[in-house]
């Protein structure tokens, strides 16, 4: 890690995402969970509810995202530290990454999940192929219209960039 000492705050806000991990299994959910902290103060938490709520994307590190987002009225999350229960899968790094967060603290591995076969790695080999190559066709159409929005949001001068 990079020049960053270990705190003692650190783990015991890990393990809370650890605990709130092994709750969450006790109660429907999946084995992971988050915690988001600021100026060492917990700001949200959040467990795996995929299949709980019918919802591919309600990951632990989604579902406190979205919960700190609305509890300080922004959809960035400067200053803040998440605490996970697992290394984040694609989704989840890409969300952390879009809400600003400044560290991710990761308790278990992606190989970890895939030992029990929570597997993201054929995501991640997805991602690295050409389009044509994908496992879900991923096809182009209607660029030119669709630029009429993007366009738009170019232009005008009321728009909140993120």
């Amino acid at each position: 890690m990079r020049d960053y000492k270990l705190t003692q705050a650190d783990k015991e806000f890990m393990q809370q995402a650890i605990e709130l991990s092994k709750e969450n299994v006790l109660n429907g959910g999946g084995p992971f969970g988050a915690v988001i902290v600021r100026d060492g103060e917990v700001i949200a938490t959040g467990t795996n509810r995929v299949t709980a709520n019918n919802d591919p994307t309600a990951h632990a590190e989604v579902n406190a995202i979205r919960s700190a987002c609305a509890k300080v009225g922004t959809f960035k999350l400067k200053g803040c530290t998440c605490y996970t229960s697992c290394e984040p899968c694609p989704m989840c790094l890409a969300a952390l990454y879009w809400a600003g967060v400044e560290r991710i603290f990761y308790g278990n591995t992606k190989d970890d999940a895939k030992a029990i076969n929570f597997d993201d790695s054929f995501i991640y080999d997805e991602i690295a192929k050409p389009y044509a190559k994908r496992a879900i066709p991923t096809i182009n159409i209607m660029r030119e219209e669709a630029l009429s929005a993007f366009k738009m949001w170019e232009s005008s001068e009321d728009k909140v960039e993120y």
